[in-house]
C-alpha cells in the first residue's frame, strides 16, 4: 500500500487509454450523463448536499496533493502555485457553487471543461500509474472540475451565453501575457508559455515555440464554440417554437 503513495514510486507507469484510464473515464462520463440526462427535478437539500459533496471533495483533492508534495520535500514555486488554468479551475469550482457568481462561472465553463477534459484524455500522471495516489488525484481533480461545471450548468441552471465566450477569450489572452510574466520571473512554466510540457499533449503537433502558443489560440476558440453548441442549438429550438 505504501508504495501506492511513494514518491519514488517504481510501479507501472500511466498508461494512457489503458484498462486503469478507461475505466475512470467511464466513471466521469457516466456521472455526467448521469447529470445531464438522469436527474430531473432535484430538490434543495439534494442540491445542497451535491453542492457541499463537490466542495468537499475538491478541498480534499486540493489539500492532499500539496501536502503530499510538502512531505516529499517536492513542493516549489515553480511547480504548485496554483497558476495553470486548471489548478485556478479547481478554486473557482469551490467559490462558484458557493456564491453563484455567473461572471466567475461564465469565464470557467469554457476554461475549465476545455483544459480539464484534454488533461482527462492526456493526464500528466508521469511515472504514477493507477491507482497510485498521483494518478488517482490527477483523474479525480480534473474530472471533478467537469462534474462540477456540468451540475451547476445542468442542475443549478447557469448557462454562459454568445458573449460569454468571447470574454472568455479576451480574459484568457490578458492571462496569458500576465502568466508569461511569472514564468519569466519565477523560472516556471505554467500555462506551458515558454516550452510544451514533458508529458504528451495536443501542443505537440503545433510546432515549436513560439509558434505552438499562437496556434493554441485557434485551438481554445475551437473547443469553447463546441461548448456553445448546445446552448445555440437550444436557442434556435426556443426561437423557432415562439415563432
Amino acid at each position: 500500500m505504501g508504495n501506492y503513495f511513494a514518491y519514488d514510486y517504481v510501479g507501472p507507469p500511466f498508461e494512457i487509454f489503458g484498462t486503469g484510464h478507461l475505466i475512470s473515464l467511464a466513471i466521469i462520463g457516466a456521472i455526467v450523463a448521469f447529470l445531464i440526462w438522469g436527474w430531473k427535478n432535484p430538490g434543495e437539500t439534494a442540491k445542497l448536499c451535491a453542492r457541499w459533496l463537490i466542495i468537499g471533495a475538491m478541498l480534499v483533492i486540493k489539500f492532499s496533493w500539496h501536502s503530499w508534495n510538502v512531505v516529499n520535500g517536492s513542493w516549489s514555486a515553480q511547480e504548485h502555485l496554483p497558476l495553470h488554468i486548471c489548478s485556478i479551475g479547481g478554486w473557482a469550482l469551490i467559490y462558484i457553487l458557493l456564491t453563484r457568481d455567473h461572471r466567475v462561472y461564465e469565464i470557467m465553463f469554457f476554461l475549465g471543461i476545455a483544459a480539464a477534459g484534454q488533461t482527462l484524455f492526456q493526464p500528466e500522471a508521469g511515472i504514477y500509474g493507477l491507482p497510485h495516489f498521483r494518478a488517482v488525484q490527477t483523474m479525480a481533480g480534473h474530472g471533478l472540475i467537469v462534474i462540477g461545471l456540468v451540475y451547476a450548468t445542468t442542475i443549478e441552471g447557469m448557462r454562459p451565453t454568445w458573449g460569454s465566450l468571447w470574454r472568455t477569450m479576451v480574459v484568457a489572452n490578458i492571462y496569458l501575457v500576465v502568466i508569461t510574466v511569472i514564468n519569466y520571473l519565477l523560472g516556471s512554466n505554467y500555462m506551458y508559455t515558454l516550452a510544451k510540457p514533458s508529458s504528451a499533449s495536443l501542443l505537440d503537433h503545433m510546432g515549436p515555440w513560439p509558434w505552438y502558443v499562437f496556434l493554441a489560440e485557434f485551438l481554445a476558440l475551437g473547443m469553447f464554440l463546441l461548448l456553445y453548441q448546445p446552448f445555440a442549438l437550444a436557442d434556435r429550438r426556443a426561437q423557432r417554437q415562439v415563432a
